[in-house]
């Protein structure tokens, strides 16, 4: 979801297996390229950290798309405005409770300055491709897709924006509750906005705008 406030670098390179803006899931031990004898290098390689995470998604979409032929994913990139429209709503609509809350929780504290025009767009970039989309893929096309018709909106909403939170919890470890809280409130706010017209372009644009706004203006 968020920077690691371990680290305190965001969108930089970890050779200790952090992806790009601390987000590191457990794709890269599921996914089956980590399996293969004599490939765990290149994973620490410069630029190749992110590559597990395609991976699996990759083969995510193969599964469900193709073999399943699972529906109401939302995974098209053909962009809309109204993508665009519900991202930033959603963004401006959780901005307010996150910075409030994360400040009196000491999670996060605001710092000044205006990052280069260049940063901000490589971090708009990053984050989008390699962060928001494979995230909100497997969160909220797949997850609370498949949780809906048996749990209906608020219950496959709740339950994913809850497992969503947890998969942040050793940000640092052993357990950081913070992250946990303010990532299932984040939860939230991204599958509302990928529910209002089931596109993952949605939520994966309100992720990006949330990410990039914490790694930018607060540590």
């Amino acid at each position: 979801m968020l920077r690691d406030r371990e680290t305190r670098r965001p969108f930089v390179y970890s050779p200790s297996g952090r992806s790009f803006c601390g987000s590191q899931t457990s794709s890269a031990s599921l996914s089956p390229v980590t399996c293969v004898p004599g490939t765990a290098w290149a994973w620490a390689m410069h630029g190749l950290s992110a590559l597990p995470k395609i991976s699996l998604m990759d083969s995510t979409l193969y599964a469900f798309l193709v073999v399943r032929r699972l529906e109401g994913v939302g995974y098209d990139f053909r962009a809309r405005a109204r993508d665009l429209v519900i991202g930033v709503r959603e963004c401006c609509f959780f901005a307010p409770i996150v910075i409030v809350l994360g400040i009196a929780i000491g999670f996060i504290v605001p710092h000044g300055g205006m990052p280069a025009a260049s940063s901000a767009l490589a971090a708009l970039l990053v984050t989008f491709f390699f962060v928001a989309v494979p995230e909100e893929l497997f969160f909220r096309g797949l997850l609370q897709n498949l949780l809906e018709p048996r749990l209906g909106y608020l219950g496959s909403l709740f339950l994913t924006s809850v497992v969503f939170g947890l998969s942040h919890f050793n940000k640092p470890q052993p357990f950081n509750w913070r992250y946990v809280l303010l990532a299932t409130i984040a939860g939230l706010f991204y599958g509302r906005a990928w529910h209002d017209r089931r596109r993952i372009l949605s939520s994966a644009t309100t992720h990006t705008l949330v990410d990039v706004i914490w790694s930018l203006w607060f540590r």
